[in-house]
């Protein structure tokens, strides 16, 4: 089973990348360095997306970015070569705007798709692992090979597949999740999953949505992303956990450029307040 990894992104820019880390919103950055944070933290992501070797590896950005700054901005990744094709998501809000980064991979499982599976990563997750990577792919491929997933597998008219049903994701804060994979016979949309009236959180409508189609689930280990302050304040610990334990296993490869600039440049601490007596 082929599979494609999409880093899901906007592409940096000051006063539009991590405003809400920003002074003027309660955080600690300048406009500046809000982008910096995020060029290096995308920079680390893509990276360890190449490395996990799961597959080809594609950009979507948002559509009204620069494309022009974007592939400049590639070239500082440790091998530019590796990916497959930037290409740009749609107007919309963010359901229709994942639902097109998957179709344009997966083409519903037409002819002509780029992969039979995809995983879709955030470009926000300063501790994503390409062992993250791997366990969601390895996953999805035996959830597909199942009985169940071939059973609720979707086939068009003219092509027959042997790759099943299956759907894998990783949690992340407030009840969202960081990175969702299915294959390209899945019966899933995302409509409703982020943009839904009743306020159910992202991760319990894919829930709701993958056991109503009775497709087989992974779910694989939490990675944080970073939108508001408390969020950069619980990364720092792991930075720094991540440090330390990268001299001991080599499997951990360290987000360098998001520890350079976080930790080293910045010099940032989270605390813990004492608890009132």
């Amino acid at each position: 089973m082929q599979n494609a990894i999409v880093v899901f992104t906007k592409v940096p820019k000051v006063g539009v990348s991590k405003t809400r880390l920003t002074t003027a919103r309660g955080g600690l950055f300048t406009p500046e360095e809000a982008k910096d944070f995020y060029e290096a933290c995308l920079l680390d992501v893509i990276d360890h997306c190449v490395s996990a070797n799961s597959g080809d590896v594609y950009i979507c950005q948002d559509n009204r970015g620069d494309r022009d700054y974007l592939k400049q901005f590639l070239a500082n990744i440790s091998n530019p070569q590796a990916i497959k094709e930037i290409f740009s998501d749609v107007e919309g809000n963010f359901d229709q705007c994942m639902q097109y980064a998957a179709d344009y991979i997966l083409k519903k499982g037409q002819a002509g798709r780029l992969a039979d599976s995809v995983l879709i990563v955030g470009g926000d997750l300063p501790c994503l692992q390409p062992l993250n990577i791997k366990d969601a792919v390895s996953k999805m491929k035996k959830l597909a090979s199942t009985n169940q997933g071939l059973a609720v597998a979707m086939h068009s008219e003219d092509i027959e597949s042997s790759v099943g049903a299956a759907m894998v994701a990783s949690a992340c804060q407030e009840g969202g999740f960081s990175m969702i994979g299915y294959t390209c016979t899945t019966p899933f949309e995302f409509e409703g999953v982020f943009y839904n009236k009743e306020g159910i959180t992202a991760l319990d409508v894919l829930v709701q949505k993958t056991s109503s189609h009775n497709i087989p689930f992974g779910l694989v280990e939490a990675v944080p992303d970073v939108d508001i302050p408390l969020d950069l304040a619980s990364q720092i610990p792991v930075l720094k956990a991540l440090q330390l334990a990268g001299k001991y296993d080599a499997t951990i490869e360290l987000p360098n450029r998001t520890i350079k600039f976080l930790i080293d440049e910045m010099g940032l601490e989270s605390s813990a307040m004492p608890p009132q007596r």
